[in-house]
């Protein structure tokens, strides 16, 4: 974790009562309104016909968007970043616009409204505990902003502390962001999300509990004990309650510096969040599905990436496991028709696709096994055929009959495998992704000794 204490932010109240955040998304929902009736009035004077769609995903109404999520914090902004990050290259790109700024902007609670957060949390006089607290965020994220401190014994932490009103208002700020995504013709009204919104809220509950997430971080931490790659921070479970989470504070830099690093850096570390999340998914049957890329800090003079935020771990159920071993195993013997087979007996292609596009599908397919059994390491930096992928699905979903959510189980899974390969992009990595997966994908195979 890096002091980002010199760099400039934005402070506001956030809102944590159930009438503030209904104001908010309210005065959101109208200001959409008025920017839209004022670009359809534009388009109407110029002679033409506006489409919802067009008039909705103005620079403006983006920007408007953006802002209030990350006014609203909490699940208002983590359902878009999780959007985001899911979807990667095949967002829309206005879409994928407003969401990286969700991403990337995150307002801090004043200093009096941090301070009755922590007066509740550890009481008046708190700051007599601690050698030294800093009141100004070294980071501030969707649900908490974290915080350096020093203990009277001398033991530096970072500490992550919930932003007020989080944990009540995530059912209906998930409800509340749909609704905009349904009104703004972004996401299909004929699309049932019921089931994802149900998953994305357990889970949110689940991110907002500290004492879990701490409990979480000490078990990751005991699993890559002495790895020579990673480092998890330790638990400080006597300032740890279950809106604020103490941990040692551990520097790093954000993982982007890599990018003006040697293609050797850059390809070792992305060749050690591969390994790790395959270990993840096929060793410790736990992943922690949040690929955010704050939540790896690299560590320059030792090489190691320390990864931060454990409230998104969770169990990878073995019918899960399994599906990826299949879909491995049947890429790597470039044995198309087996890919099929798996994805549609896992879910991910519903009988829409099967039934009138099943040419289209075969084609995507045989795209991606070519690219996953191209000789020599696999070049991240190398998306042409991203694009084809994205017209492909793009003309596919333009059949309402093709709408479909594969099952939850499996798409947090996904989120984490998607964010990996972005990370990769980023990083412009090149490693041979095949030789790592094959030993998973046959086990006990002669490849796999």
């Amino acid at each position: 974790m890096e002091d980002d204490t010199d760099k400039p932010f934005r402070s506001r109240k956030v809102p944590s009562s159930r009438a503030a955040r209904i104001g908010t998304f309210g005065r959101l929902a109208g200001g959409l309104a008025g920017g839209v009736l004022a670009e359809g009035a534009r388009r109407l004077a110029r002679g033409e016909r506006p489409r919802l769609r067009d008039v909705m995903l103005t620079p403006g109404n983006a920007m408007r968007l953006a802002d209030r999520l990350s006014h609203l914090r909490g699940a208002a902004m983590k359902l878009g970043q999780m959007i985001s990050m899911d979807a990667g290259d095949m967002l829309p790109p206005e879409l994928a616009q407003i969401l990286a700024r969700v991403r990337e902007q995150a307002d801090r609670m004043p200093p009096a409204q941090l301070r009755d957060v922590l007066d509740t949390q550890w009481g008046t006089g708190w700051l007599a505990g601690f050698a030294s607290f800093n009141p100004r965020p070294i980071a501030a994220a969707s649900i908490g902003q974290v915080h350096r401190a020093v203990s009277k014994d001398g033991r530096e932490l970072a500490i992550k502390v919930q932003y007020p009103g989080v944990r009540q208002s995530i059912d209906a700020d998930v409800d509340n962001v749909a609704t905009l995504l349904r009104v703004s013709g972004l996401l299909p009204a004929e699309l049932d999300i019921s089931s994802l919104l149900e998953e994305a809220k357990r889970q949110l509950h689940e991110e907002a509990d500290y004492l879990r997430e701490g409990e979480e971080m000490m078990r990751y931490r005991a699993r890559l004990d002495g790895h020579p790659d990673f480092v998890v921070p330790a638990l400080a479970p006597e300032f740890s309650t279950d809106l604020v989470l103490a941990m040692d504070y551990l520097p790093g830099k954000p993982v982007e510096v890599l990018e003006t690093m040697a293609q050797d850096e850059r390809d070792r570390v992305t060749g050690m969040v591969i390994a790790l999340v395959l270990r993840e998914l096929f060793e410790f049957g736990v992943m922690q599905t949040d690929p955010n890329f704050a939540n790896y800090r690299y560590q320059p003079d030792t090489g190691k990436l320390v990864l931060l935020d454990f409230g998104a771990t969770r169990a990878v159920a073995p019918q899960v496991v399994e599906t990826y071993r299949r879909l491995f195993a049947a890429g790597l013997d470039e044995d198309r028709a087996s890919v099929r087979k798996a994805a549609v007996e896992a879910g991910f292609i519903g009988p829409g696709v099967l039934d009138g596009h099943g040419e289209r599908l075969d084609r995507m397919i045989g795209i991606i096994v070519s690219e996953m059994n191209r000789p020599g390491p696999f070049d991240f930096d190398d998306r042409a055929f991203v694009s084809v992928l994205r017209e492909e699905g793009m003309e596919m979903a333009a059949d309402r009959a093709t709408w479909h959510i594969p099952p939850v189980e499996a798409l947090f899974v996904q989120r984490k495998i998607s964010g990996t390969a972005l990370l990769g992009a980023r990083l412009k990595a090149q490693v041979d992704v095949r030789e790592m997966v094959r030993p998973y994908a046959h086990p006990g195979g002669p490849e796999a000794g």
